[in-house]
């Protein structure tokens, strides 16, 4: 239970995550691992085309353009992810019980041992490239830094969309009856 007051705001993000609208969007693990699929691969198109647009010596307006029709994809891959997991990341402390706060707790320690595999991947990575060439490759670091801030910022909502687990059949058919 709860050991502050929940706002109002509390409230409605409850009732929000709660929402069971779109439950079908999420209802299987194969579902929720899709949503998580699509996630990743729009923000590694949005990755992809920053870059582009970093390195590129011309201008790149139609990347600001596929960057921008991809935005609405992915907004709601994250809000399919954030109902499957029904705001585990999202709810303030205040608004989880204990069972949510320790899986918050698990999600998290599990992102941030993915991402320092991942950190500690491309840096061996970069530090190869550069001994390979000769030089470090400077003008791939900034897009390579970026990439790792976002992964990281994400990568607990990609964990905790692949950790849910599928909601509890309903029991009403496993009722005993009375006789």
């Amino acid at each position: 239970m709860p050991t502050t007051r929940m706002t109002a705001y509390d409230r409605r993000m409850v009732r929000l995550m709660n929402n069971p609208q779109g439950r079908v969007l999420y209802a299987t693990a194969a579902r929720r691992r899709l949503a998580v699929a699509v996630h990743i691969t729009l923000t590694a198109a949005f990755g992809a085309l920053m870059a582009r647009l970093y390195l590129a010596e011309s201008e790149q307006m139609w990347a600001v353009v596929v960057m921008a029709v991809l935005l609405l994809p992915w907004m709601i891959a994250t809000g399919v992810i954030n109902a499957a997991t029904r705001g585990l990341l999202e709810l303030r402390e205040r608004a989880l019980d204990e069972r949510q706060s320790a899986e918050r707790s698990r999600v998290l320690a599990r992102a941030h041992r993915v991402m320092t595999l991942l950190l500690v991947t491309v840096a061996a990575g970069l530090l190869m490239v550069g001994a390979a060439s000769g030089d470090a490759p400077r003008v791939y670091v900034a897009p390579v830094l970026i990439a790792a801030l976002v992964a990281h910022w994400l990568m607990p909502l990609w964990v905790a969309g692949l950790m849910a687990q599928d909601e509890p059949a309903d029991d009403e058919g496993l009722a005993v009856q009375p006789s």
